[in-house]
């Protein structure tokens, strides 16, 4: 099971659902690591690829820095394990919306990064969207990304690193 962390983030990532090695290893992202390895290339964590690549050394990393150090959170709209998305059940993610509502309007993240796109169509409940900025919700900035595993790693890095300057200037507002 994952303990998400995201108290105090100022960039809030949202999933669809995890990975059943993830899931058992009790580590987002954990059972390919190339999300790690884009938030290392990014910038947005100061982490050696050896390091990530360690699932005990991830642990800690995700456990005692991500969310303290780098200010950074992870909630998944659906909290049940599945191999890929086709397994989700229709109306699953209506919990997991609920939830995510309430942590965007009560910790305030500067900005919201949904990992892929199937992680916000089923939070806004639409296929009308494209990849990038969409409206804000509450007060935190919305962003839609690509999902790690497809396509070439640079367009990823490239939109991490729009994440956090979006995040940096709204923290410059505040």
């Amino acid at each position: 099971m994952i303990h998400y962390h995201y108290k105090n983030s100022e960039i809030l990532f949202a999933g669809i659902n995890p990975h059943p090695g993830s899931f058992d290893r009790g580590i987002p992202f954990s059972n390919n690591k190339l999300f790690w390895y884009l938030l290392s290339r990014a910038g947005l964590i100061k982490e050696k690829i050896e390091d990530l690549k360690d699932d005990s050394k991830l642990r800690h990393i995700y456990k005692n820095r991500f969310n303290t150090v780098y200010k950074l959170g992870l909630i998944n709209i659906i909290d049940r394990p599945t191999r890929n998305i086709t397994l989700l059940k229709k109306g699953e993610e209506q919990q997991g919306k609920v939830k995510i509502e309430k942590i965007i309007k009560t910790q305030k993240p500067k900005v919201v990064c949904f990992i892929g796109k199937v992680s916000y169509e089923k939070y806004a409940g639409t296929k009308d969207f494209t990849f990038g900025w969409q409206n804000d919700i509450y007060q935190s900035k919305a962003f839609v990304m690509h999902a790690p595993l497809r396509g070439k790693a640079e367009v990823r890095i490239h939109e991490l690193k729009k994440v956090v300057k979006a995040s940096r200037k709204k923290w410059q507002e505040n």
